[in-house]
Protein backbone atom coordinates (compact mmCIF):
# COMPACT_ATOMS: atom_id res chain seq x y z
CA UNK A 1 0.00 0.00 0.00
CA UNK A 2 1.07 3.53 -1.01
CA UNK A 3 2.46 5.88 1.52
CA UNK A 4 0.75 9.67 2.22
CA UNK A 5 3.13 12.02 0.54
CA UNK A 6 3.68 13.08 3.63
CA UNK A 7 4.74 9.67 5.76
CA UNK A 8 8.30 9.10 6.15
CA UNK A 9 9.77 6.34 3.49
CA UNK A 10 12.33 3.92 4.02
CA UNK A 11 15.08 4.77 1.39
CA UNK A 12 17.66 2.46 1.43
CA UNK A 13 19.80 0.00 3.38
CA UNK A 14 23.53 -0.13 4.42
CA UNK A 15 25.02 -3.12 5.17
CA UNK A 16 28.81 -3.31 6.36
CA UNK A 17 28.90 -3.02 10.26
CA UNK A 18 29.84 -6.75 11.44
CA UNK A 19 27.86 -5.51 14.63
CA UNK A 20 25.85 -2.98 16.43
CA UNK A 21 25.56 0.56 15.09
CA UNK A 22 26.07 3.19 17.81
CA UNK A 23 26.28 6.61 15.98
CA UNK A 24 25.57 7.96 13.21
CA UNK A 25 26.50 11.51 11.66
CA UNK A 26 25.51 13.42 7.80
CA UNK A 27 28.49 15.16 6.31
CA UNK A 28 26.62 18.73 6.24
CA UNK A 29 27.07 18.52 2.58
CA UNK A 30 24.72 15.85 2.73
CA UNK A 31 26.46 13.53 0.37
CA UNK A 32 28.10 11.59 2.87
CA UNK A 33 27.25 8.98 6.16
CA UNK A 34 29.61 8.17 8.76
CA UNK A 35 28.61 5.58 10.82
CA UNK A 36 30.27 4.15 14.18
CA UNK A 37 29.87 0.60 15.51
CA UNK A 38 30.50 -2.18 18.07
CA UNK A 39 33.05 -3.67 15.56
CA UNK A 40 35.63 -1.14 16.23
CA UNK A 41 35.15 0.16 12.65
CA UNK A 42 34.39 3.41 11.25
CA UNK A 43 32.13 3.24 7.85
CA UNK A 44 32.24 6.51 5.54
CA UNK A 45 28.94 5.71 3.47
CA UNK A 46 28.28 7.97 -0.35
CA UNK A 47 24.98 8.33 -0.42
CA UNK A 48 24.94 8.35 -4.35
CA UNK A 49 23.98 4.87 -4.95
CA UNK A 50 26.36 2.38 -6.46
CA UNK A 51 28.89 4.75 -4.65
CA UNK A 52 31.53 2.67 -3.06
CA UNK A 53 31.81 2.62 0.87
CA UNK A 54 34.71 3.50 3.06
CA UNK A 55 35.92 1.02 6.08
CA UNK A 56 37.96 3.18 8.54
CA UNK A 57 40.15 0.81 10.77
CA UNK A 58 42.01 2.33 14.29
CA UNK A 59 40.22 2.54 16.99
CA UNK A 60 41.17 -1.23 18.93
CA UNK A 61 37.41 -1.10 20.98
CA UNK A 62 34.07 -0.06 20.05
CA UNK A 63 33.70 3.08 18.68
CA UNK A 64 30.68 5.04 20.61
CA UNK A 65 30.61 8.17 18.65
CA UNK A 66 30.92 9.88 15.14
CA UNK A 67 30.27 13.75 13.99
CA UNK A 68 31.14 15.55 11.02
CA UNK A 69 32.82 18.79 11.91
CA UNK A 70 30.39 21.52 10.62
CA UNK A 71 32.64 22.30 7.29
CA UNK A 72 32.14 18.67 6.79
CA UNK A 73 36.30 18.47 6.85
CA UNK A 74 36.95 16.22 9.62
CA UNK A 75 35.18 13.54 11.38
CA UNK A 76 36.03 13.07 14.77
CA UNK A 77 35.23 9.58 16.79
CA UNK A 78 35.05 8.19 20.17
CA UNK A 79 36.15 4.99 21.47
CA UNK A 80 36.01 2.47 24.64
CA UNK A 81 39.39 2.29 24.31
CA UNK A 82 39.69 5.83 25.84
CA UNK A 83 40.53 7.51 22.57
CA UNK A 84 39.49 10.32 20.39
CA UNK A 85 40.63 10.10 16.22
CA UNK A 86 39.88 12.32 13.75
CA UNK A 87 39.88 11.14 10.95
CA UNK A 88 39.90 12.93 6.79
CA UNK A 89 37.01 11.65 5.25
CA UNK A 90 37.64 10.59 2.27
CA UNK A 91 39.21 7.05 0.75
CA UNK A 92 42.38 7.03 2.36
CA UNK A 93 40.97 7.87 5.35
CA UNK A 94 43.81 9.32 7.32
CA UNK A 95 43.52 9.56 11.26
CA UNK A 96 44.96 10.91 14.41
CA UNK A 97 44.69 9.52 17.63
CA UNK A 98 44.75 11.41 20.58
CA UNK A 99 44.72 9.96 24.24
CA UNK A 100 41.36 11.72 25.84
CA UNK A 101 40.25 10.02 28.93
CA UNK A 102 41.48 7.85 31.71
CA UNK A 103 38.23 5.63 30.60
CA UNK A 104 36.04 4.71 27.45
CA UNK A 105 34.87 7.76 26.26
CA UNK A 106 31.05 8.04 25.17
CA UNK A 107 30.54 11.11 22.57
CA UNK A 108 32.01 13.40 20.52
CA UNK A 109 30.47 16.88 19.23
CA UNK A 110 31.62 20.28 17.45
CA UNK A 111 31.06 23.64 18.45
CA UNK A 112 28.91 25.31 15.37
CA UNK A 113 32.43 26.77 14.23
CA UNK A 114 34.16 23.87 14.20
CA UNK A 115 36.68 25.30 16.64
CA UNK A 116 36.21 22.67 19.87
CA UNK A 117 35.40 19.39 20.50
CA UNK A 118 33.56 18.35 23.51
CA UNK A 119 34.07 14.78 24.72
CA UNK A 120 32.34 13.08 27.32
CA UNK A 121 33.77 9.95 29.74
CA UNK A 122 33.06 7.01 32.20
CA UNK A 123 36.01 8.66 34.00
CA UNK A 124 33.23 11.17 35.03
CA UNK A 125 34.54 14.15 33.32
CA UNK A 126 33.90 16.36 30.09
CA UNK A 127 36.71 17.83 28.48
CA UNK A 128 37.00 20.81 25.64
CA UNK A 129 39.72 20.33 23.06
CA UNK A 130 40.94 22.85 20.45
CA UNK A 131 40.68 21.97 16.95
CA UNK A 132 43.11 24.25 15.65
CA UNK A 133 46.28 23.07 16.92
CA UNK A 134 44.28 19.76 17.92
CA UNK A 135 45.07 20.09 22.07
CA UNK A 136 43.48 19.84 25.26
CA UNK A 137 41.84 23.05 27.05
CA UNK A 138 39.95 22.32 30.30
CA UNK A 139 37.75 19.76 32.18
CA UNK A 140 34.55 20.02 33.60
CA UNK A 141 34.06 18.17 36.71
CA UNK A 142 30.61 17.51 38.92
CA UNK A 143 29.11 14.51 37.36
CA UNK A 144 29.36 11.73 40.30
CA UNK A 145 28.93 9.24 37.63
CA UNK A 146 29.24 7.82 33.75
CA UNK A 147 29.10 11.08 31.45
CA UNK A 148 26.80 9.02 28.67
CA UNK A 149 26.75 12.37 26.30
CA UNK A 150 27.82 16.27 25.87
CA UNK A 151 26.82 18.63 23.54
CA UNK A 152 27.45 22.40 22.96
CA UNK A 153 24.74 24.85 22.61
CA UNK A 154 24.36 26.13 18.83
CA UNK A 155 25.60 29.34 19.72
CA UNK A 156 28.80 28.05 21.81
CA UNK A 157 28.31 29.15 24.78
CA UNK A 158 27.04 26.45 26.67
CA UNK A 159 27.42 22.28 27.19
CA UNK A 160 24.84 20.37 27.74
CA UNK A 161 25.68 16.90 29.82
CA UNK A 162 24.13 13.92 31.05
CA UNK A 163 25.51 10.81 33.40
CA UNK A 164 24.34 8.20 35.34
CA UNK A 165 24.16 9.96 38.27
CA UNK A 166 20.34 11.31 37.45
CA UNK A 167 21.38 14.37 36.52
CA UNK A 168 21.07 16.75 33.53
CA UNK A 169 24.14 20.02 33.85
CA UNK A 170 24.23 22.90 31.82
CA UNK A 171 27.33 24.63 32.31
CA UNK A 172 28.94 27.91 30.94
CA UNK A 173 31.72 27.49 28.46
CA UNK A 174 33.05 31.18 29.31
CA UNK A 175 33.58 30.82 32.75
CA UNK A 176 33.90 26.86 32.98
CA UNK A 177 31.04 26.89 35.77
CA UNK A 178 28.15 24.10 36.22
CA UNK A 179 25.19 26.98 36.06
CA UNK A 180 22.30 24.77 36.05
CA UNK A 181 21.33 21.25 37.12
CA UNK A 182 18.25 19.23 36.34
CA UNK A 183 17.78 15.76 38.02
CA UNK A 184 15.29 13.18 37.54
CA UNK A 185 14.95 10.16 40.86
CA UNK A 186 13.33 7.84 38.28
CA UNK A 187 16.08 7.03 35.58
CA UNK A 188 18.67 8.71 33.74
CA UNK A 189 19.29 10.34 30.46
CA UNK A 190 21.06 8.36 27.84
CA UNK A 191 21.35 11.19 25.29
CA UNK A 192 21.07 15.04 25.64
CA UNK A 193 20.87 17.83 23.13
CA UNK A 194 19.66 21.57 22.14
CA UNK A 195 16.84 22.35 19.98
CA UNK A 196 18.28 24.91 17.16
CA UNK A 197 17.86 27.97 18.51
CA UNK A 198 19.28 26.56 21.81
CA UNK A 199 16.57 27.65 24.26
CA UNK A 200 15.27 24.29 24.99
CA UNK A 201 17.04 21.09 25.89
CA UNK A 202 15.68 17.19 25.10
CA UNK A 203 16.59 13.91 26.75
CA UNK A 204 16.30 10.26 26.02
CA UNK A 205 15.54 8.58 29.42
CA UNK A 206 15.98 5.49 30.86
CA UNK A 207 13.21 5.13 32.07
CA UNK A 208 11.40 5.30 28.88
CA UNK A 209 10.50 9.14 28.70
CA UNK A 210 11.46 12.28 26.29
CA UNK A 211 11.64 15.39 28.06
CA UNK A 212 11.80 18.56 26.67
CA UNK A 213 13.38 21.33 29.71
CA UNK A 214 13.44 25.53 28.78
CA UNK A 215 16.26 26.61 29.88
CA UNK A 216 15.50 29.87 30.10
CA UNK A 217 13.01 29.73 33.26
CA UNK A 218 14.08 26.01 34.36
CA UNK A 219 10.86 24.36 33.60
CA UNK A 220 9.96 21.01 32.14
CA UNK A 221 7.82 21.54 29.20
CA UNK A 222 6.91 18.42 27.55
CA UNK A 223 7.16 14.92 28.69
CA UNK A 224 6.24 12.42 26.82
CA UNK A 225 5.87 8.67 27.60
CA UNK A 226 5.56 6.85 24.35
CA UNK A 227 7.79 4.34 24.40
CA UNK A 228 8.04 0.88 26.17
CA UNK A 229 11.70 0.39 26.89
CA UNK A 230 14.96 2.44 27.38
CA UNK A 231 14.65 5.65 24.90
CA UNK A 232 18.99 6.08 23.67
CA UNK A 233 18.60 8.83 21.21
CA UNK A 234 16.93 11.69 19.80
CA UNK A 235 17.05 14.26 17.00
CA UNK A 236 15.82 17.59 16.48
CA UNK A 237 14.89 18.69 12.87
CA UNK A 238 16.10 21.86 11.77
CA UNK A 239 12.92 23.88 11.83
CA UNK A 240 12.57 22.85 15.24
CA UNK A 241 9.16 21.75 15.06
CA UNK A 242 9.63 18.01 15.53
CA UNK A 243 11.84 15.27 17.51
CA UNK A 244 12.99 12.05 16.18
CA UNK A 245 13.33 9.10 19.16
CA UNK A 246 15.15 6.03 19.06
CA UNK A 247 14.30 3.07 21.37
CA UNK A 248 15.23 0.01 22.87
CA UNK A 249 11.74 -0.94 22.12
CA UNK A 250 13.16 -1.80 18.20
CA UNK A 251 11.15 1.47 17.41
CA UNK A 252 11.35 5.09 15.82
CA UNK A 253 8.99 7.83 16.69
CA UNK A 254 8.83 11.29 15.92
CA UNK A 255 7.07 13.60 17.56
CA UNK A 256 5.21 17.29 16.81
CA UNK A 257 6.40 19.37 19.28
CA UNK A 258 4.51 22.27 18.74
CA UNK A 259 1.15 19.90 18.67
CA UNK A 260 2.94 18.33 21.74
CA UNK A 261 1.65 14.65 19.96
CA UNK A 262 2.96 11.97 18.58
CA UNK A 263 2.53 11.53 14.79
CA UNK A 264 4.45 8.26 13.20
CA UNK A 265 6.34 4.97 14.80
CA UNK A 266 8.37 3.42 12.84
CA UNK A 267 9.43 0.14 12.04
CA UNK A 268 12.44 -0.99 10.17
CA UNK A 269 15.19 -2.38 12.96
CA UNK A 270 15.19 -5.84 14.52
CA UNK A 271 16.40 -5.41 17.76
CA UNK A 272 16.73 -2.19 19.82
CA UNK A 273 17.89 1.25 17.80
CA UNK A 274 20.77 3.06 19.49
CA UNK A 275 21.15 5.96 16.93
CA UNK A 276 19.18 8.77 15.10
CA UNK A 277 20.03 12.07 13.43
CA UNK A 278 18.46 14.16 11.00
CA UNK A 279 20.67 15.72 7.80
CA UNK A 280 21.71 19.00 8.10
CA UNK A 281 18.45 20.33 5.97
CA UNK A 282 16.18 17.83 7.87
CA UNK A 283 15.06 16.15 4.25
CA UNK A 284 16.32 13.05 5.54
CA UNK A 285 17.54 10.95 8.72
CA UNK A 286 19.50 7.93 9.49
CA UNK A 287 18.88 4.93 12.12
CA UNK A 288 21.20 2.72 13.52
CA UNK A 289 20.96 -0.38 16.18
CA UNK A 290 21.82 -3.86 17.48
CA UNK A 291 20.96 -5.13 13.88
CA UNK A 292 23.79 -4.01 12.90
CA UNK A 293 21.99 -2.12 10.06
CA UNK A 294 22.04 0.97 9.33
CA UNK A 295 18.61 2.45 7.50
CA UNK A 296 17.72 5.74 5.57
CA UNK A 297 14.95 7.22 5.72
CA UNK A 298 13.34 10.39 3.64
CA UNK A 299 11.39 12.58 6.19
CA UNK A 300 8.75 14.11 3.26
CA UNK A 301 6.53 15.30 6.42
CA UNK A 302 8.46 18.45 6.71
CA UNK A 303 6.63 19.02 3.76
CA UNK A 304 3.45 20.55 5.66
CA UNK A 305 1.93 23.74 4.22
CA UNK A 306 3.51 26.89 6.38
CA UNK A 307 -0.50 27.56 6.85
CA UNK A 308 -0.67 24.36 8.63
CA UNK A 309 2.49 25.20 10.57
CA UNK A 310 0.87 28.77 11.37
CA UNK A 311 -1.96 27.42 12.92
CA UNK A 312 -0.26 24.92 14.69
CA UNK A 313 1.70 28.06 16.74
CA UNK A 314 -1.44 29.93 17.44
CA UNK A 315 -2.99 26.94 18.90
CA UNK A 316 0.17 26.64 20.98
CA UNK A 317 -0.41 30.27 22.65
CA UNK A 318 -2.86 28.97 24.78
CA UNK A 319 -4.01 25.99 26.80
CA UNK A 320 -4.86 23.10 24.48
CA UNK A 321 -6.64 20.57 24.71
CA UNK A 322 -5.31 16.97 25.83
CA UNK A 323 -3.41 15.48 22.42
CA UNK A 324 -4.65 14.45 20.03
CA UNK A 325 -5.32 10.84 19.91
CA UNK A 326 -7.98 10.01 17.46
CA UNK A 327 -6.07 11.93 14.75
CA UNK A 328 -2.70 10.49 15.39
CA UNK A 329 -1.77 8.82 12.00
CA UNK A 330 -0.76 6.60 10.85
CA UNK A 331 -2.92 4.15 13.25
CA UNK A 332 -0.63 1.47 12.68
CA UNK A 333 2.81 0.97 12.50
CA UNK A 334 5.33 1.34 9.53
CA UNK A 335 7.13 -1.78 8.96
CA UNK A 336 8.38 -0.91 5.88
CA UNK A 337 9.55 -3.14 3.06
CA UNK A 338 13.04 -1.51 1.80
CA UNK A 339 14.40 -3.03 -1.26
CA UNK A 340 18.55 -4.44 0.03
CA UNK A 341 20.89 -2.68 -2.18
CA UNK A 342 24.65 -4.37 -1.42
CA UNK A 343 27.37 -1.87 -0.81
CA UNK A 344 30.61 -2.39 -2.27
CA UNK A 345 33.27 -1.54 1.22
CA UNK A 346 36.84 -0.86 1.21
CA UNK A 347 39.27 -1.23 4.04
CA UNK A 348 41.49 2.00 4.65
CA UNK A 349 43.76 -0.16 6.75
CA UNK A 350 44.16 -4.05 5.67
CA UNK A 351 44.21 -5.10 9.41
CA UNK A 352 42.86 -8.07 10.83
CA UNK A 353 39.52 -7.95 13.69
CA UNK A 354 38.07 -10.77 15.67
CA UNK A 355 34.26 -10.94 14.64
CA UNK A 356 32.27 -9.39 17.10
CA UNK A 357 29.14 -10.91 16.14
CA UNK A 358 29.23 -13.08 19.13
CA UNK A 359 29.04 -10.70 22.12
CA UNK A 360 26.70 -9.69 24.36
CA UNK A 361 25.31 -6.03 22.62
CA UNK A 362 23.50 -5.01 25.67
CA UNK A 363 25.85 -5.57 28.50
CA UNK A 364 27.90 -1.80 27.53
CA UNK A 365 24.73 -0.28 25.34
CA UNK A 366 22.19 -1.05 27.68
CA UNK A 367 22.43 -0.41 31.55
CA UNK A 368 20.13 -3.27 32.91
CA UNK A 369 17.62 -0.24 33.94
CA UNK A 370 17.01 -0.16 30.55
CA UNK A 371 15.51 -3.20 29.79
CA UNK A 372 12.57 -4.16 32.44
CA UNK A 373 11.08 -7.49 33.03
CA UNK A 374 9.35 -8.86 29.78
CA UNK A 375 10.97 -6.24 27.81
CA UNK A 376 12.60 -7.63 24.69
CA UNK A 377 14.66 -6.03 22.53
CA UNK A 378 13.10 -7.26 19.51
CA UNK A 379 9.80 -6.16 20.95
CA UNK A 380 7.19 -4.78 18.04
CA UNK A 381 4.59 -2.45 19.31
CA UNK A 382 1.74 -2.79 17.38
CA UNK A 383 -0.74 0.08 18.43
CA UNK A 384 -0.02 2.73 20.24
CA UNK A 385 -0.67 2.66 23.86
CA UNK A 386 -3.56 5.32 24.33
CA UNK A 387 -3.21 5.17 27.93
CA UNK A 388 0.27 5.71 27.86
CA UNK A 389 -0.47 8.89 25.93
CA UNK A 390 -3.05 9.76 28.82
CA UNK A 391 -1.09 8.76 32.08
CA UNK A 392 -0.64 12.04 34.18
CA UNK A 393 3.29 11.23 34.31
CA UNK A 394 3.06 12.62 30.90
CA UNK A 395 1.88 16.24 31.30
CA UNK A 396 3.52 18.96 32.23
CA UNK A 397 0.68 20.15 34.10
CA UNK A 398 -0.34 18.99 37.27
CA UNK A 399 -3.82 17.00 37.12
CA UNK A 400 -5.54 19.38 39.01
CA UNK A 401 -4.49 22.26 37.32
CA UNK A 402 -5.60 20.50 33.98
CA UNK A 403 -9.07 19.35 35.05
CA UNK A 404 -9.72 23.08 36.65
CA UNK A 405 -8.51 24.53 33.65
CA UNK A 406 -10.71 22.09 31.50
CA UNK A 407 -14.05 22.93 33.80
CA UNK A 408 -13.12 26.45 32.94
CA UNK A 409 -13.56 25.86 29.58
CA UNK A 410 -16.80 24.07 29.77
CA UNK A 411 -18.02 26.56 31.71
CA UNK A 412 -16.76 29.34 29.26
CA UNK A 413 -18.36 27.16 26.72
CA UNK A 414 -21.68 27.26 28.21
CA UNK A 415 -21.71 30.90 28.65
CA UNK A 416 -20.99 31.56 25.03
CA UNK A 417 -23.53 29.49 24.15
CA UNK A 418 -25.82 31.30 26.76
CA UNK A 419 -24.47 35.02 24.98
CA UNK A 420 -25.24 33.93 21.74
CA UNK A 421 -28.64 32.92 22.69
CA UNK A 422 -29.35 36.34 24.65
CA UNK A 423 -28.18 38.01 21.91
CA UNK A 424 -30.42 36.15 19.04
CA UNK A 425 -33.17 36.79 21.39
CA UNK A 426 -32.71 40.53 22.07
CA UNK A 427 -32.23 40.56 17.96
CA UNK A 428 -35.70 39.13 17.76
CA UNK A 429 -36.96 41.94 20.41
CA UNK A 430 -35.59 44.52 18.66
CA UNK A 431 -37.27 43.56 15.35
CA UNK A 432 -40.20 42.84 17.02
CA UNK A 433 -39.95 46.68 18.44
CA UNK A 434 -39.18 48.12 15.58
CA UNK A 435 -42.46 46.56 14.12
CA UNK A 436 -44.62 48.03 17.06
CA UNK A 437 -42.99 51.45 16.51
CA UNK A 438 -43.44 51.32 12.66
CA UNK A 439 -47.40 50.28 13.37
CA UNK A 440 -47.66 52.86 15.97
CA UNK A 441 -46.66 54.89 14.17
CA UNK A 442 -49.06 54.09 11.36
CA UNK A 443 -51.89 54.42 13.42
CA UNK A 444 -50.95 58.11 14.46
CA UNK A 445 -50.75 58.77 10.97
CA UNK A 446 -54.42 57.23 10.07
CA UNK A 447 -55.74 59.14 13.20
CA UNK A 448 -54.08 61.86 12.28
CA UNK A 449 -55.92 61.71 8.71
CA UNK A 450 -58.62 62.15 10.14
CA UNK A 451 -59.10 64.10 12.46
Amino acid sequence: MASAPEDPVLERYFKGHKAAVTSVSFNPNGKQLATASWDTFLMLWNLKPQARAYRYVGHKDVVTSVQFSPQGNLLASASRDRTVRLWIPDKKGKSSEFKAHTAPVRSVDFSSDGQYLVTASEDKSIKVWNMHRQRFLYSLYRHTHWVRCAKFSPDGRLIVSCSEDKTVKIWDTTNKQCVNNFSDSVGFANFVDFNPNGTCIASAGSDHTVKIWDIRVNKLLQHYQVHNCGVNCVSFHPSGNYLITASSDGTLKILDLLEGRLIYTLQGHTGPVFTVSFSKGGEMFASGGADAQVLLWKTNFDELHSKDLNKRNLKRLHFDSQPHLLDIYPRTPHPHEGKVETVETTDTIDRTQPDKNGEDISAYFMNPSLVQPGCSPAVRKKTEDVSDLLSDSQRSVPLAVTDALEHIMEQLNVLTQTVSILEQRLTLTEDKLKDCLENQQKIFGTIHQKS
